[in-house]
């Protein structure tokens, strides 16, 4: 699949910027390979977003063990609860492009900042610009790149914008309501993807606006480089964090760190929108790995690579293992029916009577009954029948969002407190991977619905009863 977006924006390459005392035209490198007509185009990755609901209300609060009645979770968990639709989806992969689109730095000028307006007047001209004083304002222009394309995600859906993400609040809620205020950049970020072997993706903070600039004020993070050039960060910041021993069975979290306008990686800030920079890291790179996470302060992002995903389990193997879970014939230790896990294809309207649900401290799995209340503990605590341990009692859904697994491991284990299943190494591995929240607070998060993780290691083993026959 080709993205949506306007063919002339791209993202520089701080290396190859020359000072305006440079004269004479860029020199381009050589042209990239273009698609051929009717030839399938070359993924370069996918990117999914992490959890959180498209709509909140009780769905919402079932899944968080807030309500007793039984309700399905409207989630990213495979699609977004409205349906994904043209750039605005819960996954999206990015293809070469028919022809390159990328531009790289060509040309920095030292200008007046009221001249700053009649400087960047030209829209086919893409710069950023660079205000460090109220008289005094750097501008870097760029010039076409035949070997890159670019890709561009924000809140904006304005053409410009391939990717459109809105936020997600904590616990897994849509932030909604005029009152509601997003943090997330209307031009985040963007990301440059080699057009030649081994198709190499680089990310970079900020993206081009509909004049094809990028604008950092008077206010915004922003330095000088020792070789005399510029960088800055954008006012909340994109994070990103590599996976330690790549996104597959021997994953264990990294550093998150921030990435500069140029692509630089520096350590975080004191605070999301502090107007210090943190250290430069200079054993560390903006280019994207499998499984890397990206966060817009707002919207956390999960990069893929075509060979990772190859290693995925499909869908194929996740129905597989529903029809395997339910032919093992489980059954409520009480009430002794038969449980199974629902056919994704009937829609997520409300847990089927057959649906197995899970008592979050213990693991053990029953049917659906509305006794066990303890409200001296809180409106939503049930004892557990067989332990009695006292605790969130929700309904378990499997996770089907592929590309959030490690690896095809069989649905042994539920995030609580929302209940979704999915491999012990991928719930592990989420459980333990700190999420950014707000300005400076990082939270474990399921990542199939966004919801934070409680208990002692976030989630449970399910402990399943056969038939007694």
């Amino acid at each position: 699949m080709v993205l949506e977006g306007n063919p002339e924006v791209g993202s520089p390459r701080t290396s190859d910027l020359r000072h305006s005392g440079n004269h004479g035209s860029c020199v381009l490198s050589s042209p990239g390979e273009d698609a051929q007509p009717g030839e399938e185009p070359i993924k370069y990755g996918e990117l999914i977003v992490l959890g959180c609901c498209e709509e909140g209300g009780e769905e919402t609060k079932a899944q968080r063990g807030e309500v007793t009645g039984p309700r399905a979770p409207s989630c990213y968990n495979g699609c977004l609860a409205s349906g994904d639709k043209g750039r605005r989806r819960s996954r999206l992969a990015l293809s070469r492009r028919p022809h390159a689109n990328g531009v790289k730095p060509d040309v920095m000028h030292h200008i007046s900042t009221p001249l700053v307006s009649k400087a960047l007047s030209n829209r086919g001209q893409h710069s950023i610009s660079y205000t460090l004083s109220r008289s005094h304002s750097v501008i870097v222009e760029y010039t076409h790149d035949s070997d890159t394309d670019m890709f561009q995600i924000g809140r904006s859906t304005e053409n410009m914008i391939d990717f459109v993400v809105t936020d997600t609040s904590p616990g897994g809620g849509a932030a909604e309501g005029p009152s509601a205020q997003s943090t997330i950049s209307r031009y985040a970020c963007r990301i440059l993807c080699d057009r030649r072997p081994p198709y190499t993706a680089r990310i970079y903070a900020a993206g081009f606006d509909a004049s094809s600039n990028i604008f950092l004020g008077e206010r915004a993070a922003k330095w000088r480089t020792p070789d005399g050039l510029m960088d800055g960060l954008t006012t909340n910041g994109v994070l990103v964090m590599h996976p330690a021993g790549g996104f597959s069975e021997d994953s264990a979290p990294g550093v998150w760190r921030e990435i500069s306008v140029c692509g630089n990686v520096y350590t975080l800030r004191d605070s999301r929108s502090a107007q210090q920079r943190g250290k430069l890291v200079e054993n560390e790179s903006n280019v994207l790995q499998d499984g890397s996470l990206i966060d817009l302060c707002g919207a956390t992002l999960l990069w893929r690579t075509p060979a990772g995903l190859l290693r995925a389990p499909t869908l194929k193997q996740l129905e597989a293992q529903r029809q395997e879970a339910n032919a093992a014939r489980p059954q409520c230790p009480v009430g002794l029916s038969t449980l199974a896990f629902p056919s994704p294809a009937r829609g997520r309207t409300a847990p089927d009577k057959q649906q197995p649900w899970v008592y979050v401290r213990c693991g053990h799995v029953h049917g659906y009954h509305g006794w066990g209340c303890r409200r001296e503990r809180g409106p939503q605590e049930r004892e557990c029948p067989l332990c009695r341990l006292v605790g969130p009692y929700v309904p378990l859904w499997l996770g089907q969002e592929a590309g959030l697994c490690l690896d095809p491991g069989p649905p042994s284990h539920a995030f609580a407190p929302c209940g979704h299943v999915c491999s012990e190494k991928t719930a592990r591995y989420w459980a333990q991977t700190p999420l950014p929240h707000g300005t400076h607070a990082f939270h474990a998060a399921c990542p199939f619905c966004g919801a934070w993780l409680t208990g002692e290691h976030g989630c449970v083993r399910l402990i399943f009863q056969g038939p007694l026959d």
